[in-house]
């Protein structure tokens, strides 16, 4: 079977038209079109069911694509072992994780990552359905929960926890909580039923308030983290959030600091092939440096807080 066909026709099963495929691979649509012609004339078999809205692959298409898919990513991860053998971090390096943390936490840190390692070509994807990382969808992932897929490797970073926060516009009209009791008469926004957060009792402080009020209601549900935090910002309401979205340069408070929600772990996920990867340790160092840099800024602003009592 000719490889340049076999790799036309993986790109097309994965963009799902001629079209997009060809922008992927620098490639006329007439010419992804003749080389998947030719390669179904040469199996014998259609490959795809041609529609007005795009492609499907038939039933010998998804096995074709299947067996081509786990070659591709096979070779992927040969081709990263190989680079790998280099003395210096060099090449692609695929990073997954939340659109809440990465938009917020990391990629505000990113450009000093890259200055150290300028060899190292970064892709973030933020995205906050998990990647497969055994089928090379990315490279490492930091997520906010154990990894579910085997042969992974996993190393904890940082243990956070939830704080209650408001937007100086929100506490100038609406005035500071001055008691968890206070809740009850404020404009609570939390997560809705489809929000998949990293803790089961996300909605806690909601339930702080009903204590006091049982009938409260939230002046609006989300179901994405980063979306909650824009909210706050905004001055729309209150809200509880992870602590990794305060030290970012935000304009939030922190309110009522004597509640404290729900902990949580961050898991370095990537591949059990790629543990002696020389980018993934560089980039796990970064990380862990990041970390401490936050933990140290955060403990000397509470020994000056105990200070100034």
């Amino acid at each position: 079977m000719d490889w340049d066909k076999l790799r036309v026709f993986h790109a097309v099963a994965e963009a799902g038209s001629f079209t997009h495929a060809g922008e992927n691979l620098n490639l006329s649509q007439s010419a992804v079109s003749r080389q998947i012609s030719a390669l179904e004339e040469s199996v014998k078999v259609p490959l795809f069911h041609r529609h007005a809205r795009g492609l499907i692959l038939t039933e010998q298409g998804e096995l074709l694509y299947r067996t081509a898919h786990d070659v591709f990513a096979k070779l992927s991860m040969a081709e990263a072992r190989i680079r790998e053998s280099k003395e210096r971090p060099s090449g692609p390096l695929k990073v997954t994780t939340t659109v809440a943390f990465g938009s917020t936490w990391l990629t505000p840190r990113i450009n000093e990552f890259l200055e150290r390692y300028p060899e190292i070509e970064l892709s973030l994807v933020l995205n906050d359905e998990e990647l497969d990382l055994a089928m090379r969808e990315a490279d490492v992932a930091i997520r906010m929960q154990p990894p579910r897929q085997a042969d992974l490797v996993q190393r904890q970073l940082m243990t956070l926890r939830y704080h209650v926060f408001a937007s100086p516009e929100y506490i100038k009209q609406y005035g500071m909580p001055k008691k968890p009791e206070d809740l009850k008469d404020h404009r609570l926004i939390i997560y809705g039923a489809d929000a998949r957060p990293p803790v089961s009792n996300v909605n806690w402080m909601m339930a702080v308030a009903q204590q006091f009020k049982p009938d409260m209601r939230p002046i609006l549900k989300l179901n994405n983290i980063y979306g909650i935090f824009r909210a706050t910002e905004s001055g729309l309401g209150i809200s509880a959030l992870p602590d990794y979205l305060f030290p970012t340069g935000s304009n939030l408070v922190r309110i009522l600091p004597e509640l404290e929600g729900p902990s949580f772990d961050a898991y370095f996920v990537y591949p059990e092939e790629l543990r002696h990867s020389k980018r993934i340790a560089v980039f796990r160092d970064f990380l862990i440096d990041e970390i401490n840099k936050v933990k140290a800024k955060t403990n000397a602003a509470a020994a000056a807080a105990a200070a100034a009592k």
